[in-house]
């Protein structure tokens, strides 16, 4: 049978749209040097950082939500294993398997996380990772607090909710962040960060018509993050959110 020029025509848009769902329903690959169930170091945009993808990544054609995890300014430099120290890469390593993608990458000397630098591996890492863009969230302890509230406010569009512990954000801009949600963690003894500056930041997303809650732990010191990031509610709040 001879194929006419018009029949081609006619057939091609709908051979495009089913080879493009047969992709979208197949399982993602691996890109090289990270493997499922692992937690590994990888680079991209200049950045170094850990990667966690779920066990189940390779079996599922849906995307995956993603959670950054910004380290304290104790955990800088050039050495990638000390940002397993605290909080969600610590967690990992020893066997708790979280169940979406986890991001903890290492600022070098500079002496805060940039904006701009977080935003730009985000993008990156969409690009890559078989990454749900509406459920990307963050989460970070002392200079990674300040780190996610500041990336929140530069950034509204990027994270669908932060839950910073012993970091504030500057109270006068948090209203371009009142689409994303908070979930903020203090001690009330932080001798390092003082706890009323956080106070205010939470006060003044909620004036702005953002939500927002600060859970504050009587007789805790800046340590903070020991039992925030225990919590067994924290991760299941992030990965509740999606992008408004």
């Amino acid at each position: 049978m001879t194929i006419t020029r018009r029949q081609l025509l006619l057939t091609t848009p709908a051979l495009s749209s089913a080879l493009l769902s047969a992709c979208a329903s197949m399982p993602p690959t691996v890109p090289d040097g990270l493997a499922a169930g692992e937690q590994r170091g990888w680079q991209l945009e200049g950045e170094r950082f850990w990667v966690w993808l779920p066990r189940e990544y390779t079996q599922r054609s849906e995307r995956w939500p993603l959670v950054f995890f910004l380290h304290g300014s104790g955990e800088r430099g050039t050495d990638l294993q000390k940002v397993k120290v605290h909080g969600p890469p610590m967690w990992v390593d020893r066997g708790v398997a979280y169940p979406a993608i986890l991001i903890s990458p290492q600022c070098d000397d500079r002496a805060r996380w940039e904006p701009d630098r977080l935003h730009k591996l985000l993008v990156a890492l969409q690009a890559r990772l078989h990454v749900d863009a509406e459920r990307c969230t963050g989460t970070g302890l002392s200079m990674g607090g300040f780190g996610v509230w500041n990336w929140a406010t530069a950034y509204p569009r990027d994270l669908a909710a932060i839950a910073p512990v012993c970091g504030y954000g500057d109270a006068t801009k948090v209203a371009a962040m009142r689409n994303v949600p908070v979930r903020a963690y203090h001690g009330d003894q932080d001798a390092a960060v003082p706890l009323a500056p956080h106070v205010a930041c939470v006060e003044a997303l909620r004036a702005a018509g953002g939500t927002a809650s600060l859970k504050i732990y009587p007789g805790v010191g800046h340590d903070s993050w020991a039992p925030a990031y225990q919590d067994p509610d924290l991760l299941a709040w992030l990965l509740s959110h999606k992008r408004t």
